[in-house]
């Protein structure tokens, strides 16, 4: 098999993994003429990388995308403390997280099963695997939104909004998803305003947070659009995973638990470098921008022993799916609870995981790995 062209292209490759571990090895951090970025791929450099006070998450000119400025989508991206550095955020980012460490791990999973098995009954994905990536996306919108409180009649017009809001984020977003986008911002916007009483989570996040009322619902509607593309590949690669190995099918949450580590929904993140200075050992300028593969950290050897192996008994394995340091993401539990609910419903319901791999394409993306299935015979 040919090996990606760059770690970008990577992300949608049908095995980029023997590469990865080429660049973990020989290359850790190197300059990359040809797409104008730093590339950091091991664990040592991804750790440096992300827990680097000269880097940040956004460049210092563009706090928000200049196609978004101005708008509803714009306003919420500006909020989000997961887009923001320094101590103006650490309040809300405490809240933030506070705010998701409260939620009660049976809770989530009651309510995981109850949308999966709706939506498994309105959608019937088992009988048709071109159903499967759309039964995962509506499924993780779904819970998230009845976990901030919103009505079970709310909740397939708030999938359809965030679906249109993080198409609208994407880098290169085309015209008509940036208009679909904005438009849904707003929708999201009134609704989440409409939840800071409602006795959910986002009522949760407003009692803990000192802050203006639109900065809550933003970041609340950050635990939409951050769990969407994340958790609807978490869902489609366990299932891959699950048709290679079918001795595995009655171990569900361990196996989504490997699969953040062996085949990632979440491929890679940028950093942009503030100012002048040394980051994992290379000299670094103002403006750079490093792209941080962290699907290449994960089978990094130096943190994970024989990493090529789909090992659900793994010791303490080192995951970097979510990031490491101030602005890694507190969300694993939920994702992986949302993602084994929806996979558990679809082997109750006799999903067929023979042919999945080979009617599958990969989303186009630039760090987001998520399967789109097609039926087959």
């Amino acid at each position: 098999m040919t090996p990606p062209r760059d770690p970008v292209a990577a992300v949608t490759h049908p095995d980029p993994y023997p590469y990865y571990a080429g660049l973990a090895a020989r290359r850790p951090l190197y300059r990359d003429d040809g797409l104008g970025l730093w590339i950091a791929s091991s664990a040592a450099a991804v750790t440096a990388v992300l827990t680097s006070d000269l880097c940040r998450v956004r460049p210092a000119v563009e706090p928000v995308p200049v196609a978004l400025v101005g708008s509803p989508a714009g306003d919420i991206f500006r909020r989000l403390v997961r887009m923001n550095d320094g101590s103006a955020h650490g309040p809300t980012k405490r809240a933030v997280s506070a705010a998701l460490d409260s939620l009660d791990i049976g809770r989530v999973t009651t309510v995981s099963r109850e949308r999966a098995r709706a939506l498994g009954d309105e959608m019937a994905p088992q009988t048709d695997a071109g159903r499967l990536t759309d039964f995962a996306f509506r499924l993780t919108a779904e819970v998230v939104g009845s976990l901030l409180g919103a009505a079970p009649n709310a909740l397939p017009s708030i999938a359809r909004w965030t679906d249109d809001f993080v198409r609208c984020l994407a880098p290169g977003a085309r015209p008509e998803h940036l208009e679909r986008g904005k438009a849904a911002a707003g929708h999201l916007l009134d609704i989440g305003r409409s939840l800071t009483t409602a006795g959910g989570l986002l009522t949760t996040l407003d009692r803990a947070a000192q802050a203006e009322a639109d900065t809550i619902v933003a970041n609340a509607i950050g635990f939409l659009s951050q769990s969407y593309e994340a958790t609807a590949g978490l869902i489609g690669n366990t299932l891959l995973a699950l048709e290679t190995h079918a001795d595995l099918r009655r171990a569900v949450p361990a196996v989504v638990l490997e699969v953040l580590r062996h085949d990632p929904p979440i491929q890679n993140t940028r950093r942009f470098v503030a100012r002048d200075g040394n980051v994992a050992g290379a000299e670094l300028r103002a403006g750079d921008t490093i792209l941080v593969v962290l699907a290449a950290a994960n089978r990094d050897p130096a943190v994970n022993p024989d990493p090529a192996q789909f090992d659900v008994t793994r010791a303490a394995p080192h995951v970097f799916t979510f990031g490491v340091g101030a602005h890694a993401c507190p969300g694993t539990m939920l994702a992986t609870t949302i993602a084994a609910a929806a996979v558990q419903q679809l082997i109750t319901s006799g999903l067929v995981f023979e042919g999945l791999a080979g009617s599958m394409t990969y989303r186009p993306s630039v760090n987001a790995r998520i399967p789109l299935f097609a039926a087959h015979d």
